[in-house]
C-alpha cells in the first residue's frame, strides 16, 4: 500500500518490489521473475558478465532474436518464491532444471547435472540494462541484421567450455 494525501492506494507486488529497491543501495544485485513473485539476490560484488546465444532453441524459447545469460556459482544465488521446475534432458545425457514463474510463466535461471553453475537469464536483473555482453555463440543462426560489435568473442555454434569461461572470466 502507498499512503497518498491519507489514503491507501493498493499497489502490485511488482510495483513494492519497485519502491523497495529504490530504498536499496545501487550497488545491490537483485532481480525476479515479472510479476515479483520470484524474488532473488545475488552474493557478488559486481554484476556478472553475460553472453549471448543464438541457437534456434533460445530464439524459439524467448520469441526473439537471442538468449542473453549469465553463467555464476549455484550457491551465489538466493531464490525466495516457488518456481516450477521444467527438466531438459539433451543429447549428452545432462539435464537441465529450468525455474520458471508459476504466475507469469518467466524463466528466470537453471541449473544443469555435472557443474555447480547456474545460468541466470540476464533480462531478470533489476540492473540488466547495465551488463555487459562479452561473447556469441551459435552465431550461424544469428539473425542477419544484428551487428555484433568488432572484437567480441563469438563462436559458430556451442564453444568449448573452456573457451566461454575464458571470455567471462571465469578462470
Amino acid at each position: 500500500m502507498v499512503a497518498n494525501a491519507g489514503v491507501s492506494i493498493p499497489i502490485s507486488s511488482a510495483e513494492s518490489n519497485f519502491l523497495t529497491s529504490l530504498e536499496s543501495p545501487l550497488s545491490a544485485i537483485t532481480g525476479g521473475c515479472r510479476c515479483g513473485q520470484i524474488r532473488y539476490a545475488l552474493s557478488m560484488d559486481t554484476l556478472p558478465p553475460s553472453y549471448a546465444c543464438h541457437c534456434l532453441d533460445c530464439q524459439t524459447w524467448t520469441g526473439v532474436a537471442f538468449s542473453q545469460s549469465c553463467i555464476l556459482p549455484a550457491d551465489a544465488l538466493t531464490v525466495t518464491g516457488e518456481a516450477v521446475i521444467y527438466e531438459l534432458e539433451g543429447t549428452s545425457g545432462r539435464v537441465s532444471r529450468q525455474r520458471i514463474c508459476p504466475t507469469c510463466h518467466t524463466r528466470v535461471y537453471n541449473t544443469n547435472s555435472g557443474h555447480g553453475f547456474a545460468v541466470l537469464r540476464a533480462g531478470t536483473l533489476d540492473r540488466s540494462h547495465e551488463l555487459d555482453c562479452v561473447a556469441h555463440m551459435w552465431t550461424r543462426r544469428k539473425q542477419a541484421w544484428l551487428v555484433i560489435p568488432p572484437g567480441i568473442p563469438t563462436w559458430h555454434e556451442a564453444p568449448a567450455m573452456n573457451e566461454l569461461a575464458a571470455a567471462l572470466g571465469l578462470e
